[in-house]
């Protein structure tokens, strides 16, 4: 114990003498060091600060009561100048006042001036959007209408049936286009009237046509799944670059079953997209010689305007008005097979013309013989009068080259693995 505090001590003595030390700082001398600093250019800064202007930008929805005051106030300009170009400009009165609906985008300066204003809208082409620009040149402005390619992108949905196809569209957040397409693509395998059962689900991808950042409408439905009474049919669509193409270079393009088989027909169920039957291939009292006839054809109720297409390829054998028929196209599809198109408000074809399958062929109206706006159409083969629900169901499918089935197995892959995807999403929203 002796030995061992003797160590500690040491030990304590050896840590208290390293402890002295460096000299006091107040001692220490002190030396002062000048060096001339050069200010910043702070003038000229705040000179180019004053000098700057920026853009604002700012978007708004039109309202059918607007008037170029009103639209300028909700889009927090204050131009004078600019008002009174949109009230006296034809262009302005005629594409944006009163349109409901439209987004408009206004650039501005910090005077809250206008700069520029745009708005754009879909047409009947479905590659090109068109666009109103009003821009400020000097203290004028000047107006014009543009074209310009619309973006495609593509969305998935899904949707789950407990009354109807269109009511579970609707809760989908899907527009009535691609409900409407998904209709007949299935049309040969399910009746949407009777066959739907509640628990049947669908899941879509489909395109839409974007113009600057906004969505304008629904494109083509490019794959889809629909499981009905437990049975799943799933469809894509698919070009076939092996085939002949049309007169501007086009290849067509159609709807087939994940596996290859097609499902498009050489006729179409119905010669409308959107439409009721009002009267069948039957006997029927005439509502205009008030005698029991015979229905040679079946009717479609439907608004005037309501565009009306070929039900399959041919060429137009005639187009003009016919006695009861009113405005009338008939179209030869070959082997013997016409279809009848009657009672149109315009013809947008003529003789001799080659059409094919959803061309646009003219508009419900109610000329001829008619007590209302509806279609006429008919189905004859050598002649004779045909049930043409019949023969739409009868027709054959038009079937896949063997030369693109690689290109069709590699992209059908693809969309077999987005479909099984958006199952997978559906099936954890329901849980």
């Amino acid at each position: 114990m002796a030995a061992l505090a003797t160590v500690l001590l040491g030990t304590g003595v050896t840590a208290f003498g390293v402890a002295p030390l460096a000299p006091d700082a107040a001692d220490l001398p002190v030396v002062q060091v000048v060096e001339q600093v050069q200010p910043l250019p702070v003038r000229s800064q705040a000179d180019a600060l004053l000098d700057h202007r920026f853009s604002l930008y700012r978007t708004e929805v039109t309202r059918s009561s607007d008037s170029a005051d009103s639209l300028l106030r909700r889009l927090n300009l204050a131009d004078p100048a600019a008002a009174a170009f949109l009230r006296q400009d034809a262009l302005v009165r005629q594409l944006l006042l009163g349109r409901a609906g439209r987004t408009v985008t206004a650039e501005a300066n910090d005077d809250q001036q206008l700069l520029k204003l745009s708005t754009r809208w879909a047409t009947d082409d479905e590659n090109f959007f068109q666009r109103l620009v009003i821009e400020r040149k000097g203290k004028d402005f000047a107006s014009r209408v543009e074209s310009a390619p619309y973006t495609r992108s593509s969305r998935l949905a899904t949707g789950l049936i407990k009354s109807s196809l269109f009511a579970a569209t609707d809760e989908a957040g899907l527009p009535d286009s691609i409900a409407t397409q998904i209709a007949e693509i299935f049309s040969g395998d399910i009746d949407f009237h009777r066959s739907l059962r509640k628990g049947d689900r669908f899941s879509v991808l489909y395109e839409t046509l974007e113009a600057d950042g906004e969505a304008l409408r629904p494109g083509r439905v490019l794959s889809t799944e629909f499981i009905n009474a437990g049975k799943a049919l799933q469809a894509m669509w698919f070009r076939d670059e092996t085939q002949p193409r049309g007169p501007k270079g086009e290849v067509r393009g159609a709807y087939f079953s994940l596996d290859g088989k097609s499902l498009r027909r050489a006729y179409l169920a119905s010669p409308m997209e959107f439409s009721r039957m009002t009267s069948g291939f039957k006997m029927r009292l005439h509502p205009i010689h008030n005698t029991w006839r015979a229905h040679l054809g079946v009717d479609y109720g439907a608004p005037t305007g309501t565009p009306v297409r070929s039900v399959g390829d041919g060429v137009v054998d005639f187009a003009g008005s016919q006695n009861g028929f009113g405005n009338v196209v008939f179209i030869n599809h070959g082997k013997g097979h016409t279809t009848v198109y009657a009672h149109l408000s315009r013809i947008s074809v003529k003789k001799g013309e080659r059409v094919s399958q959803s061309q646009h062929i003219g508009a419900v109206g109610s000329t001829g013989w008619a007590t209302g706006p509806h279609l006429h159409f008919e189905f004859r083969i050598a002649g004779v009068h045909k049930d043409p629900l019949t023969i739409a169901k009868q027709s054959d499918s038009v079937p896949l080259s063997t030369a693109a089935m690689p290109a069709f197995r590699q992209m059908a892959g693809m969309m077999r693995q987005q479909l099984n995807a958006a199952g997978v999403m559906q099936q954890s929203r329901a849980e």
